[in-house]
């Protein structure tokens, strides 16, 4: 057992006889095969950046339409594999959400399996970059950025320090900055972590949720439609990005491998790529979202952007009857009390940790497959039945309760899938086309 394993389980030991949750990077007992941990302990640190002279669009003067330009601080929260002495204290993590207005944001904390500054493991590591949801946090992604890491990946994940949700006069802001920090801190710490002998450089991937899928379709390619809600911008300040214009090409991120966009914003009445913009996508894609919804509408987005990016070789996982909650962490307990606090984190209708080990296995074996060239993910991806409800599995070749589907006829229960344990779930799959 390595020494990362043997943390996990006293870990959850400790977690259980104190009645408290384990970190949620490590999956439930009944998650599929790819969700478990990988093999190397996980590190933390956090980085600062600072992005030079930029169009500030929440500070434009509303007499003149001028917009301002400042230095734009940026923090970003880095998960490695690392390693360190059996005695060192995992980090807990403490930020804070919005709650409803009136009231002052609800702090919690999450508790995690990585080391604070932890020395790194020796090896040039992939490269995920993390973009959250709009008003969100990067500690309430550990689930996936510790679990990664574990992997053997480098996890940056970015704090937007976005303005109020629900404040729409704000809302040109994140529309804006949301993928100019995603470029700007990709091409930072490819030189920066590069450097450091961290990370290869030539092997990233970007991840996104919510407004952060929004962002990372942007990243990825996806051409911003001139004519729509980018010339709202104050100040024309997006429409030198937006198809045709100049800047258009840098906030396209280089040696791009692999995009994922769980519950993607861009969709609905935004329609921010107009008809065709996702054809400039060409980077494997995965995308993952609930059918019910009630945030961002699934039929425009995430349905529809599987359809219309034809460029690239993608997927698309739908948990049936979902809603948008599909992106963070198990509700901490002091935000299990509010039912806005506890709806940043819950699904009405799915168990969160659930959720969480089905987007680990497929996301595991997406990006292996596609940054990592382990072709023999490939079988967990593809020839899958559309509906996992219709899948079988004979009874004669089930001797025991617990067993993991291996992918193989009969059985056509998904591969890496626990008997008895998968169910309400919908899979597609495209090829690229020319």
């Amino acid at each position: 057992m390595t020494s990362l394993l043997r943390l996990a389980a006293a870990l959850c030991f400790a977690f259980s006889v104190a009645s408290t949750a384990a970190p949620p990077s490590i999956p439930p007992i009944d998650a599929p095969e790819l969700a478990a941990l990988g093999g190397a302990q996980v590190g933390v640190r956090t980085l600062k950046f600072v992005d030079r002279d930029q169009d500030d669009v929440l500070a434009t003067d509303p007499k003149t339409g001028v917009v301002p330009r400042h230095d734009r601080h940026l923090t970003v929260d880095v998960w490695y594999p690392a390693h360190y002495p059996a005695s060192a204290q995992p980090e807990t993590y403490a930020d804070a959400l919005p709650s409803e207005p009136p009231a002052p944001p609800a702090r919690f904390t999450v508790p995690g399996l990585a080391v604070r500054d932890a020395a790194a493991a020796i090896g040039r590591h992939p490269l995920v970059i993390v973009s959250h949801g709009y008003s969100n946090v990067t500690v309430a992604l550990s689930w996936l950025t510790e679990n990664l890491a574990s992997k053997g990946y480098v996890v940056a994940a970015i704090r937007h320090e976005d303005p109020m949700i629900g404040d729409r006069t704000t809302f040109a802001g994140p529309l804006l900055r949301r993928p100019l920090d995603i470029a700007f801190v990709a091409r930072e710490l490819s030189r920066t972590l590069s450097a450091e002998g961290l990370i290869d450089p030539e092997r990233v991937a970007l991840v996104g949720y919510s407004m952060g899928g929004y962002g990372v379709l942007t990243a990825a390619g996806a051409e911003l439609d001139p004519n729509g809600p980018a010339h709202l911008v104050p100040g024309g300040a997006m429409l030198p990005y937006a198809k045709g214009g100049p800047k258009a090409a840098s906030i396209v991120v280089p040696n791009l491998k692999a995009v994922v966009a769980l519950a993607p914003a861009g969709g609905g009445t935004l329609k921010v790529w107009g008809d065709r913009g996702l054809e400039g996508i060409r980077s494997p894609l995965l995308l993952i979202a609930g059918d019910h919804d009630l945030t961002v509408d699934y039929t425009t987005g995430a349905h529809a952007f599987f359809e219309r990016a034809v460029h690239a070789p993608r997927y698309l996982l739908t948990f049936l009857g979902g809603g948008h909650g599909i992106g963070l962490n198990p509700a901490p307990p002091e935000m299990a009390t509010d039912l806005w606090n506890f709806s940043w984190f819950e699904d009405p209708l799915w168990r969160k940790d659930k959720i969480i080990a089905i987007n680990l296995h497929l996301i595991t074996a997406f990006l292996d497959r596609y940054v990592q060239g382990n072709e023999s993910r490939a079988a967990y991806l593809d020839g899958l039945t559309p509906r996992i409800d219709d899948t079988v599995w004979p009874a004669d070749l089930a001797p025991r309760f617990d067993m993991t589907s291996q992918g193989v006829a009969p059985i056509t229960l998904w591969k890496g899938f626990k008997r008895r344990f998968s169910t309400g779930l919908e899979w597609r799959a495209a090829p690229a086309t020319p």
